[in-house]
Parts: C-alpha cells; structure tokens; sequence
C-alpha cells in the first residue's frame, strides 16, 4: 500500500467520518502494518496512523 493513501485513509478516518450505520467505531479499524511497511513511514504518517489507533483505544476498546 502507497504512503499516500495511507496517509488519505489515516486522515479520512481522524475527521471522525459518519456514516449511516454509525460513527467512527461502526466505520473505521484498527490499522497494523508489517515491519517493513512502518519502516517506510515518515514521521507525519507515523504520527496521524498512532493517532487513529488511540482514538479507537479510547472509544472503541480497541487492544493493541
């Protein structure tokens, strides 16, 4: 998967998209990413992927 559509996925799910059946735990999924793949990330994408998968820690009950 290309660092630019990570990045547009990452951000699409931050905005805290709705949808029709729900908000951003109905849409969205924890993101993991082999060790290769975080080894390509810059430093923004790092920082906005760990951000989506706090916010679904705190309001999804996401594991790591």
């Amino acid at each position: 998967m290309g660092k630019g559509l990570i990045l547009a996925a990452t951000v699409a799910a931050l905005a805290g998209c709705t949808t029709a059946r729900g908000g951003f735990c109905a849409a969205a999924a924890p993101m993991r990413l082999s060790a290769r793949a975080v080894e390509m990330l810059s430093d923004q994408e790092a920082r906005a992927l760990l951000a989506h998968n706090r916010k679904g820690e705190k309001l999804c009950g996401w594991r790591p």
